[in-house]
């Protein structure tokens, strides 16, 4: 039975309300590493157990293009898809468009989650989402080459180019051409927003936006954090990472060619795959910080499923969700995938911690760290974002220097907002 317990009122519910027919429901499941097959397995099990059935709609692999994508069909108001796997930032873009989830899944299920997770899926009182993974940015090394060539894992990120550039350095002595020091999403889109403001909020230099919502992006340390990222390119870092997202930086790295890289969990299963060639020499650590007094911070991700106001089944919807979101799903994908569950309880079992014991290593960095200021600009936050990554790429590019580039990016906030305030 795939339905909590405790839940014989809602069980009751959904069997009155269950039509004499199967009916099929259309989940779009994102598709970055393993993400697309474990969102089908677990798809699938519901509907063995349900009787239902499930189509799984593959969307794009790049955030901006799934959001693009699925404002159209919302927009449109079409029923074509009843649940969505959407990011942590898209709830204030797209909630106006998904059911709440509280009358069908009740308050115990919401209860079970970080409360943060819940609260950031909540729009004007009403749970338009439940969460399913957590997601904080986390550096990858290559502990055999740093142990090889007597590196400790840097605490902040000029240890990080000092070490990165002494083993490239060995390594192409060494004849391996290919090597390079440092791979990380810079490619133009919201991967290098969320780059962006891992440096920035290691260095002191804020988080583009207060909790007041006054623009802070264009500051002194903001932009030395900036000209510090800018001089990695063509030094420790090839100027094809440019046009880097998620899975190109993680190609490069498990391939074995690449000393560091930052990325989100899920690549720690792939990394570690038996067909992977760094199986079994890769570490995994908490971001650098940009000196003493800071604190190195990962950029808060993750996904959550949501049900669509024009679902003609928004019941059997909200079932699939109960299903995928619950701590068992959330234990499965972790030990499959390293997804990180959004349910605290998760994290104290023994199989998961087996498994992924760096989820229990890196427990904090994975629970506390710095979020995208979605909430403060809500339908805006896209328009914000895209002003941030193409001031950060063109200075990582050489075009403009830092401090010109977030002067012009702070003036377009300005404009974005209401008179200076978000």
């Amino acid at each position: 039975m795939w339905l909590a317990s405790g839940a014989v009122g809602l069980a009751t519910l959904l069997v009155a309300m269950a039509p004499a027919r199967p009916v099929t429901i259309a989940l779009a499941c994102a598709a970055v590493g393993i993400e697309y097959e474990l969102c089908r397995t677990g798809a699938e099990t519901w509907a063995s157990e349900s009787g239902n059935r499930v189509e799984l709609v593959q969307s794009p692999s790049l955030a901006n293009n799934r959001l693009g994508l699925f404002q159209q069909l919302l927009a449109a108001g079409s029923g074509d898809i009843d649940v969505f796997q959407i990011d942590i930032i898209w709830p204030g873009t797209l909630g106006r468009h998904f059911v709440d989830l509280r009358p069908y899944l009740g308050d115990d299920a919401a209860a079970r989650h970080f409360p943060a997770t819940i609260e950031n899926n909540t729009v004007d009182g009403e749970l338009k989402a439940m969460p399913w993974f957590n997601d904080a940015g986390l550096l990858y090394y290559r502990k055999d080459l740093l142990e090889k060539f007597g590196h400790a894992v840097p605490a902040t990120w000029q240890a990080l180019a000092t070490t990165a550039r002494a083993v490239l350095a060995a390594e192409r002595a060494a004849g391996h051409a290919r090597m390079v020091g440092f791979v990380f999403q810079g490619k133009a889109y919201e991967g290098l927003t969320c780059n962006a403001l891992e440096w920035l909020a290691s260095s002191g230099g804020g988080t583009i936006l207060d909790r007041n919502g006054r623009i802070t992006l264009n500051n002194p340390r903001a932009i030395a954090a900036l000209e510090r990222a800018a001089s990695w390119i063509g030094t420790i870092a090839p100027k094809g990472v440019l046009n880097y997202a998620e899975e190109e930086a993680r190609a490069v790295f498990q391939a074995g060619d690449a000393v560091f890289m930052r990325n989100w969990p899920y690549a720690w299963a792939l990394v570690n795959g038996v067909d992977s060639p760094v199986q079994g020499r890769v570490g995994v650590a908490s971001l650098p910080t940009g000196g003493p007094g800071e604190r190195g911070m990962g950029a808060l991700g993750g996904g959550a499923l949501a049900v669509s106001k024009y679902s003609a089944h928004p019941a059997i919807a909200a079932d699939l969700v109960r299903y995928l979101t619950s701590p068992e799903e959330q234990i499965r994908r972790a030990i499959a995938g390293a997804f990180n569950p959004t349910i605290p309880s998760a994290y104290r079992d023994p199989a998961l911690l087996a498994a992924q014991p760096f989820m229990a290593r890196l427990y904090e960095t994975l629970t506390n760290t710095v979020a995208r200021p979605a909430r403060l600009a809500g339908p805006r936050y896209n328009q914000l974002s895209s002003i941030v990554w193409n001031a950060v790429h063109d200075t990582l590019s050489g075009k403009g220097d830092a401090a010109a580039n977030l002067a012009a990016a702070e003036r377009r906030l300005q404009r974005l907002s209401r008179d200076g305030q978000w």
